[in-house]
């Protein structure tokens, strides 16, 4: 039997494979970055992965073009954070945020709705018994201010008495809580959801003042609120302070956050605190003015995704130029985050955490280490199977498993680029598996040229004989193993995509390497009088064997 197409020229074969190499390293050094380091997950490298899970009004589910939306909205506020190696994903009706480093507060913050309205403060008042109490003596921050900022020419209006409350009506007397009426059996999430925010729009978006009253009682600031982003703008709303330490009857919606041009962070060196700046659109300028002239020395309430962020009071108006400013209880990182959530729009769906993971940097070092070694020790045991059993021939496997580790790490380190693909623990995990997987692919190719040996063939005639029935048995393994990783990848979700993903990368490097470097390399070992050697191909016994046959089958023939 002739050798296969293809192996007759195994110089051009291998010269094939080291061009493929150039090409790759010449992508990795020269494009992008430059830099030889593979783009690292959470779990090696340290950070926060959050999970979002959407919330739609009527408990459908959401519209690809709504997710699409809010992971392009997402990313803007990443990006004007200016947080390096974070990602937002969409995996199925759900967003995954990646951001790496320590702060967990800065993922969680990306996911904020930021659905703002300016609302006008009809009456407030501390939580009720059930509800939230106020930070312990020493730790209440201070309330939360807001000066206009006056239009060129103006003065600056005193900050004295600016964070002095003024009733707008009469104090509603305090009733107790209503009895919750717990939810019909059979209820699907989505239908669940949906009741949720309906009741709570019922009861704390009422236009009826007996409701109203019943809202304010019953109001705990402590609990998760189902009506987040999901408030109606159009009715009166009561709600808790960010802080929960005050419980707000607003009124509608006199302005809504679309109207802001732009939001900018500073210290204001004046008062010695940071600020949110605001600016208007033409439209939003004329209503805010409109609304500081009617509420002069009363408060009006900002409002980001139902909680109140700032409730100051009003000392001037009109107020004109469409610039303001939101102050309180900020540090820099917060300032800036309320800023670039503000400028950047708000997302049109709102969100619940449902899964949050966060490593530190040391955890994700030692996760590191632990792949490598594992990776080592795996490598270092095959190549020790390989020795022990084929001789000088398992030094041709090691050089073919070397060969597709560096193409595998230049092709990883390209695709964290291109993609945004990143090498986690569960990735590691397929590398380990995939080297088995080589490994496997020259044992039978090995162990067919022994087949072939004990015909009687030598060994020179064995090699593409045994390359030639090898290769069906390996296309047909590799094949079942792509087809696996494929359909994992697709059904699976989050980590275990990197480790399908990885698994089927190696499996198509395998084959590749199978045809342009083992194979190669075999055939010029088999042309070898030094390879031939049963001393150093470790073949003497399957010849042996052959002779044995052959001297059977001679005695047979002369009787």
């Amino acid at each position: 039997m002739p050798p296969s197409q293809g192996s007759a020229h195994p110089f051009r074969l291998l010269g094939v494979y080291a061009a493929l190499l150039a090409v790759i390293y010449a992508l990795v050094f020269f494009t992008g970055d430059h830099s030889p380091s593979a783009k690292l997950g959470i779990d090696l490298q340290g950070g926060t992965r959050v999970t979002l899970t959407a919330r739609t009004p009527d408990g459908n589910k959401p519209s690809q073009e709504s997710l699409k939306k809010a992971q392009e909205i997402i990313e803007s506020r990443v990006n004007g954070l200016g947080v390096s190696g974070s990602e937002v994903v969409i995996d199925g009706d759900n967003l995954v945020i990646t951001v790496p480093g320590e702060d967990s507060q800065q993922a969680r913050a990306l996911a904020t709705t930021a659905k703002l309205y300016i609302r006008p403060v009809l009456f407030a008042t501390e939580p009720q018994a059930g509800g939230a109490a106020p930070p312990a003596t020493g730790t209440t921050p201070p309330a939360a201010t807001e000066t206009p900022v006056p239009a060129p020419g103006e003065s600056t209006p005193p900050a004295d008495g600016a964070t002095t409350p003024a009733p707008q009506s009469r104090v509603f007397p305090a009733q107790a809580p209503p009895t919750p009426t717990p939810p019909p059996g059979g209820l699907t999430t989505q239908q669940q959801q949906a009741k949720e925010i309906a009741d709570a729009k019922a009861l704390r978006q009422s236009t009826d003042q007996q409701v109203q009253q019943v809202a304010l009682a019953a109001m705990d600031c402590t609990k998760p609120d189902p009506l987040t982003g999901n408030d109606d703008p159009a009715l009166p709303l009561v709600t808790c302070s960010q802080d929960g330490t005050e419980v707000f009857l607003l009124g509608p919606s006199r302005i809504d956050g679309q109207e802001i041009a732009d939001a900018t962070s500073g210290l204001n060196s004046q008062q010695a605190r940071h600020e949110v700046n605001l600016e208007f659109k033409s439209a939003g300028a004329d209503a805010w003015s409109k609304l500081t002239g009617e509420y002069v020395n009363k408060r009006v309430a900002f409002v980001l995704d139902s909680k109140v962020v700032s409730a100051p009071q009003v000392q001037q108006g009109p107020q004109l130029g469409g610039r303001t400013s939101i102050s309180g209880s900020f540090t820099a990182d917060s300032a800036a985050e309320l800023a670039n959530t503000l400028k950047y729009g708000s997302l049109p769906l709102s969100f619940q955490t449902s899964e949050a993971e966060t490593v530190s940097a040391t955890l994700g070092l030692s996760s590191l280490k632990a792949g490598l070694l594992a990776g080592a020790v795996g490598l270092i045991a095959v190549l020790l199977y390989c020795l022990l059993v084929y001789r000088m021939l398992g030094l041709l496997a090691g050089f073919s498993l070397i060969a597709a580790g560096v193409a595998v790490y230049g092709i990883i380190v390209l695709l964290g680029r291109w993609i945004g693909f990143t090498l986690d623990l569960a990735g590691i995990a397929g590398l380990i598996i995939g080297i088995g997987l080589t490994a496997d692919s020259f044992v039978v190719f090995f162990e067919r040229i022994k087949d072939e040996m004990r015909e009687g063939r030598s060994f020179r005639s064995a090699v593409p004989r045994g390359w030639q029935r090898a290769q069906r048995t390996n296309l047909s393994g590799k094949t079942v193993s792509l087809i696996a990783s494929v359909v994992l990848y697709l059904l699976a979700a989050g980590q275990v995509k990197g480790f399908a993903f990885t698994l089927g990368v190696t499996t198509v490097l395998d084959v590749i390497v199978l045809y342009l470097v083992t194979a190669p390399l075999l055939m010029l070992a088999s042309r070898s009088p030094f390879w031939a050697k049963p001393s150093v191909n470790g073949l003497g016994s399957v010849q042996q064997i052959a002779r044995e046959r052959g001297q059977a089958r001679s005695k047979e023939m002369s009787r």
